[in-house]
Order: C-alpha cells, then structure tokens, then sequence
C-alpha cells in the first residue's frame, strides 16, 4: 500500500501550469513539522515535502492556498528519479508526493469564509451561511433539574 497523509504549511505561493495538451498541474512544497524538538537547540526541526496535483486539485489548491496557508494532503509517494544532463553517470534520486485529495487545515482565518472545505465538496452549500436567520427557541421551553434524583438512569 502506497498512502501519504500530511498536514503542513505551503512554503511558496503554488502556481497553477498547462500540459501542451490542457492538463492543469501545480506543483507546491509543504513544510511539516517534525513530532519532537532538536535536542541541542530546542527548535523544532521540519520537512519540507514536494507535492504535485493535477486537473480539478491543482485548480484547486491554486485558487484557495497561498504561502503560509495550512494544508491538508492525501496522495502517493512517487519515484522523480533522473539523470543529470552534464554528468550521465549521475543519477539524482527524489520522492515527491502526487496528491489525490486536498483539504482546509486550521479556522476561518486560515482557509477563508467562503472557501470549499476539500476537493471532494465543492459544490455550493443550500444551508444558511449566517446564523442570524436562524431560531434556537426560548429558555423557558426547558424545565430547570434541581437534583439527580429524577433522573431515570
């Protein structure tokens, strides 16, 4: 099983590119913590992970994340291994990330308010977006328990 599930932040702006045929692509870097804190300093280490998302995700994720943004990432790790062109018996070995599903990391503020929460829903929403339109009824509908004793269970 190939499966990779990352959460992070984008180092960089992702830049949304076109194949000669159309084919949307957008390759970005998320730089996930690490769980424990270099000894010596006390500083937390992080990876920095290249992620590659194609047709509707890369769309995606270049118009609703930018640099610094908290990102959610589910894909596959794949092989970009090649040969360097001034020195053919150099081969450089490297694992990006292509990613399959993309998600909102964070509140409000770090996705935005009008934002899809992931590439599998981004249709629009039916529901009343405020809560202003919305009743929650009076207080006086509750009957106030002064002991546990009534309690059936």
């Amino acid at each position: 099983m190939n499966k990779v599930i990352l959460i992070g932040r984008l180092t960089a702006d992702p830049e949304l590119r076109q194949s000669q045929s159309g084919i949307s692509s957008c390759r970005f870097t998320v730089a996930v913590d690490r769980k424990f804190a270099d000894k010596n300093s006390g500083e937390r280490q992080a990876d920095f992970i290249t992620c590659i998302a194609w047709r509707q995700t890369a769309e995606f994720v270049s118009h609703y994340f930018s640099k610094g943004k908290m990102i959610g990432i589910e894909g596959a790790l794949r092989n970009n291994n090649y040969q360097d062109r001034n020195h053919p018996d150099v081969t450089h070995y490297a694992m990006d990330v292509l990613v399959d599903n993309v998600e909102f990391v964070g509140g409000k503020s770090e996705s935005g308010n009008n934002s899809p929460t992931s590439t599998q829903q981004q249709a629009p929403q039916s529901q009343p977006q405020n809560n202003e339109s919305m009743s929650y009824g009076s207080l006086s509908d509750f009957e106030e328990i002064l002991s546990d004793g009534d309690v059936p269970f």
